[in-house]
């Protein structure tokens, strides 16, 4: 039937040899096998070309759905093997992506070195389903959708500027000595920037509209800046630990807690995973904790 189907295909049965890795003669010898099967003329040859007949294209259409099941049939056969084989469609923030995500998926490919990832990094809120993700992780909370979520470690801010400029400008000892300092803003996407800062103690909420005359939307440049001794920074703490390590930055309000974000891999409702993105999220969650949490709707 594949070889039928190709030879209609291509209207020709050199094409059909050349496509298949079979001579002429035998690319024939099916064809034939399939006309005395059925007991009619599949196909009208001429020395050019061949094309279906009558009964031909019926019995091509009903040949392509079998071999389309027979494909999906095997498919299906691979997807539980127990090797993960296959490409994944993922998609991130720019900054966890850049920074937390992509170490994960090097380890990931090692791994499992018969997967494919194609990573997208974006911080525009991207539409799972109707653009082709396997998954995506979201920072944020989450909104009412037809999407399965697991959730990972919340993303945590802290506040941090250089041992220079807290010298220079001194150390705040309270939130609302923010407002006498220089604070670098991070810009959203969507343009709004993060100027409210917000900090808890004892059960008790301190809000700053600090000021901030740096403000980009890239959270590797305002490291730079904070790292140039230009302001104080309310950042990701993944992205500020080795220099905190170092002592490059200082962790600036350290009895007050910093805002956390929600953080989650998500995937399509309507369909199961697939083995191989199961292993994926599998390989996500144990990296960034919660792991023993069940699935949830977004």
């Amino acid at each position: 039937m594949a070889v039928f189907v190709k030879a209609a295909d291509l209207g020709s049965f050199t094409a059909t040899a050349t496509a298949l890795g079979l001579s002429s003669q035998m690319v024939g010898k099916h064809v034939s096998f399939l006309e005395e099967r059925v007991g009619a003329q599949l196909l009208q040859r001429s020395t050019r070309r061949q094309s279906l007949t009558a009964i031909g294209q019926m019995f091509y259409e009903r040949c392509r759905v079998v071999l389309a099941e027979a494909d999906a049939a095997e498919a299906t056969a691979r997807e539980l093997s127990t090797t993960p084989r296959g490409r994944l469609r993922i998609s991130a923030p720019v900054t966890f992506g850049s920074i937390a995500l992509a170490p994960l998926v090097a380890c990931y490919l090692q791994a499992y070195p018969q997967v494919e990832v194609a990573l997208d990094l974006t911080d525009r809120y991207v539409d799972v389903v109707g653009e082709g993700y396997d998954a995506v992780i979201r920072l944020g909370a989450l909104k009412d959708s037809q999407l399965i979520a697991r959730a990972l470690t919340p993303y945590r801010l802290i506040a941090c500027a250089t041992p220079g400029y807290l010298a220079a400008r001194g150390t705040p000892l309270v939130p609302a000595d923010l407002l006498a300092h220089d604070c670098l803003g991070f810009v959203f996407a969507s343009g709004q920037s993060l100027s409210d800062w917000r900090f808890v103690k004892d059960g008790e909420v301190h809000e700053v509209q600090v000021r901030s005359r740096f403000q980009v939307n890239d959270a590797r440049v305002l490291q730079a800046a904070a790292l140039a001794g230009q302001g104080i920074v309310l950042q990701a703490k993944i992205i500020l630990a080795d220099d905190l390590a170092a002592g490059r930055l200082v962790q600036v309000l350290p009895d007050y807690e910093t805002p956390t974000r929600p953080l989650h891999i998500l995937f399509a409702a309507t369909r199961p995973p697939t083995q191989i993105l199961r292993s994926f999220i599998d390989h996500a969650v144990s990296r960034f904790g919660k792991a023993a949490q069940p699935d949830e709707a977004a």
